[in-house]
């Protein structure tokens, strides 16, 4: 089968890569309707390349119909089109009986000290192959994927369940924004978009969100959304603070992570460890600060004092300097963490099964490209081209 795979920093291709198959009684063989490309996924095109191998297959967002499940497997079977959420959980751990499926027990990777496994994200997450290929095999299906109505609707009314959504929809939950208050979105990807939207939604009253690029700015204002250009202002806090009576938001959510603009050396600190030797750059990763703050430090002089900063952007430095003085003077509360996806999906299936489509999951997708394309699609999204915002893969094609 034909499946997007790593080959180095900042090089992707797809390859002829073996077709999977059944391996545990838990397991399921997805056919691939449709996968998308994440911003987290440029982490490892170009950051965090020092836990990737080469042919490892990529991508965490895929959808499809299922071809065969093991004998464990009594939620689905053939024939059922489901989503796939991002990460891998037993959904019978403490952790997952919790509400934690990032952090399942059954499938933490403890040789590095992380939650569950992912697909397609590394060998700090497992090195599970990834769901941007023509078919995938799902562990712990007797659990994880989300079956869906085969009602003829586009894939992209639910393809987002498998990381935006959830990921979005946990990143306001965790912002704990008072009713009719104010949040400020820091990024206008596909979470922050989102993010916005259900905010919105969910009843904040003053919804502003920040970017520097026009077309991600539009897209957020053709949902009644108020933002920021932050190519033409200065000082964003003190904007910020002029539309919410001078105290600043109730809540900050930080939707860009660990790339942001800005933070010059720290961004060419990632430069030179992306391309060290995977025997150097891995214990630089981890034992440095490397990631790009911008972000996060402008979260927390925008912040009012009593609010809440939600961190949804990744990040991967083990050592950043976070500005601990500030957040204790001003009495933030600090909430973030990877999408527990299963945990939010019956707030959200109503909302994506909705035809009158309430959040706009049908106006993100910027582009619908065959998986043949995947190398140029990466570059065009990492250099924010051709408006792109949302790349959305038929591996079909």
């Amino acid at each position: 089968m034909r499946a997007v795979v790593w080959q180095g920093k900042e090089d992707v291709a797809v390859s002829d890569v073996p077709q999977p198959q059944l391996r545990e009684p838990t397991d399921a063989i997805v056919q691939v309707t449709s996968t998308a490309l994440c911003g987290s996924d440029l982490h490892l095109y170009s950051v965090l390349g020092a836990f990737m191998a080469d042919g490892d297959v990529l991508g965490h967002e895929a959808m499809g119909t299922v071809v065969e499940v093991g004998e464990q497997v009594q939620h689905i079977e053939s024939g059922d089109r489901v989503v796939i959420p991002f990460q891998i959980a037993c959904g019978h751990c403490w952790m997952c009986q919790r509400g934690l499926q990032t952090q399942c027990e059954t499938t933490q990777v403890r040789e590095h000290g992380t939650g569950a496994a992912l697909f397609g994200y590394s060998s700090l997450y497992g090195q599970v192959p990834g769901g941007q290929a023509e078919f995938v095999r799902v562990p712990h299906a007797d659990y994880g994927p989300i079956k869906v109505p085969d009602d003829g609707a586009p894939d992209e009314r639910y393809l987002y369940l498998s990381d935006v959504l959830p990921t979005a929809w946990q990143a306001v939950a965790y912002a704990d924004i008072p009713a009719d208050g104010s949040v400020l979105v820091l990024g206008l990807g596909p979470i922050g978009q989102m993010c916005a939207r259900i905010a919105k939604h969910l009843g904040a009253g003053t919804v502003l969100a920040a970017d520097s690029v026009p077309e991600r700015l539009a897209m957020a204002q053709r949902h009644r959304i108020q933002t920021l250009d932050l190519q033409a202002v200065d000082d964003v806090a003190g904007a910020v603070a002029d539309l919410t009576e001078g105290r600043g938001p109730d809540a900050v959510i930080d939707a860009v992570g660990m790339e942001a603009h800005g933070s010059p050396l720290a961004g060419a600190v990632q430069k030179f460890a992306g391309w060290l030797p995977d025997s150097v750059a891995g214990p630089l990763m981890k034992t440095a600060g490397v990631d790009r703050l911008a972000a996060l430090y402008t979260a927390v002089h925008t912040v009012r004092r009593g609010g809440t900063i939600s961190l949804s952007g990744v990040y991967g430095g083990q050592a950043d300097p976070i500005p601990m003085l500030t957040l204790f003077d001003k009495q933030v509360t600090l909430r973030m963490g990877q999408a527990n996806v299963r945990r939010w999906v019956d707030d959200l299936m109503p909302l994506v099964s909705d035809p009158a489509d309430p959040l706009g999951v049908l106006d993100l997708r910027t582009h619908r490209l065959p998986l043949t394309e995947a190398s140029q699609a990466y570059e065009m999204f990492q250099k924010k081209q051709d408006g792109c915002i949302k790349v959305v893969f038929e591996p079909g094609e």
